[in-house]
């Protein structure tokens, strides 16, 4: 006797960034084998699979850019679903099954390359906010004021970096997140006099990005110049310090104006404050 059925869920209408099955569904697409099309007593429905998940769920939906969501699986997940479609409108049930069964890998991958991507901008969100701790820490002298603290600190970060490079995502966070802790409670120095008029200030500690055309700013050319180190060949040293804040952290000549840069200290010399045009400063032992 055949098998009378109601509904199937064939396959996979995916409306956003959201859960899709580890597996395709294997027995409702059995059904497909034993079915007459020619009898009136079975009917057939697509049925978005991502409403069912959230009709069953209470959590809320991870808000994914369109950027990632739209990547290259789920658009393929997206073709082969409306093939699916196509196929059993046409009858051909076999060949409809089998699309489904694609889409659902497809979904699958998407959600994996979406889980990927999320993990790695959260860990770069985290290093970031421990370079900033590093070179706050950097700015109000705390390697010569709480040397253990910032060693620990330091190499918290630098085990960060590599954890990151070998996509020890978890791990990575966890060693960005140490940094915060160990410099967490650490107080500034008490402020310095502001320098007399016609008197030396203090080497700046920052600098903001002028436009090319007026002063031809680039890490390059900053290194070299006297409130900075006053040799273009530590143009590595700005580099580094900013280098996970830069626009593209792989291309250190691309600096864009108003970007405000971090200007370390190279032999132990106090630097505080923004570089001023026309200030003098005590220039570099």
């Amino acid at each position: 006797m055949k098998r009378s059925v109601s509904l199937i869920v064939l396959v996979l209408i995916i409306a956003g960034a959201g859960t899709v099955l580890a597996e395709p569904p294997a027995e409702e697409l059995g059904y497909l084998w034993s079915l007459d099309p020619g009898n009136g007593g079975d009917n057939f429905y697509f049925i978005p699979l991502l409403t069912l998940a959230a009709a069953a769920s209470t959590d809320a939906p991870v808000q994914v850019p369109g950027s990632i969501r739209n990547n290259q699986y789920f658009l393929e997940s997206l073709r082969l679903t409306r093939l699916a479609q196509d196929s059993f409108a046409e009858g051909d049930y076999d060949t409809s099954t089998q699309y489904a069964a694609l889409a659902v890998e497809q979904a699958r991958l998407s959600d994996e390359y979406v889980a990927r991507q999320l993990k790695v901008k959260e860990t770069d969100d985290a290093i970031m906010a421990a370079h900033s701790r590093i070179s706050w820490a950097q700015l109000v002298e705390v390697p010569s004021r709480y040397p253990r603290q910032y060693e620990e600190a330091h190499t918290a970060y630098d085990n960060a970096l590599v954890q990151r490079d070998e996509e020890s995502w978890d791990d990575a966070i966890s060693s960005a997140k140490q940094v915060l802790a160990a410099l967490a409670g650490l107080a500034e120095p008490a402020a310095e006099p502001a320098a007399e008029p016609g008197e030396a200030a203090p080497l700046p500690a920052q600098y903001t990005v002028r436009p090319w055309a007026l002063t031809r700013d680039c890490l390059w050319n900053i290194a070299g110049r006297d409130w900075a180190y006053g040799d273009s060949r530590q143009w590595q040293l700005l580099y580094e310090a900013n280098r996970l804040r830069l626009p593209d952290p792989n291309n250190p000549d691309l600096i864009h104006p108003g970007f405000v840069l971090e200007i370390p200290s190279i032999r132990g010399e106090a630097r505080t404050g923004m570089w001023e045009d026309g200030v003098t400063y005590v220039p570099l032992d």
